[in-house]
């Protein structure tokens, strides 16, 4: 598991959301709640729009234990900095050119 395998997940032809579930989901543990995919997916369109100040609103993920909807958060803020998401949740194979992969098969 890890970077290799975020690799062959992000060259494998299927949608972007479908690439991001599987690496949040298969390859961090505990695995990352699918809510995230979409922020994540947000987190990288910034990196490749050059914003990676870029501030990015961060998902309700059910309710907790009082039965309130539950926030997930960063730093106690409901955003965190596309310059986060993408290195907590290890995004590195969806903000690099595919070149620098090809000799790595």
């Amino acid at each position: 598991m890890g970077n290799m395998t975020a690799i062959d997940i992000a060259t494998s032809g299927v949608s972007m959301e479908q690439q991001i579930e599987w690496h949040l989901q298969g390859n961090h543990y505990p695995p990352v709640p699918k809510v995230m995919v979409q922020p994540c997916i947000d987190a990288i369109d910034a990196y490749w729009e050059d914003d990676l100040d870029r501030k990015i609103d961060l998902p309700i993920d059910g309710l907790d234990r009082d039965g309130n909807p539950f926030q997930i958060k960063w730093r106690g803020e409901s955003w965190a900095p596309a310059r986060e998401i993408i290195i907590n949740h290890h995004l590195d194979a969806w903000c690099t050119e595919d070149e620098e992969y090809e000799d790595e098969d």
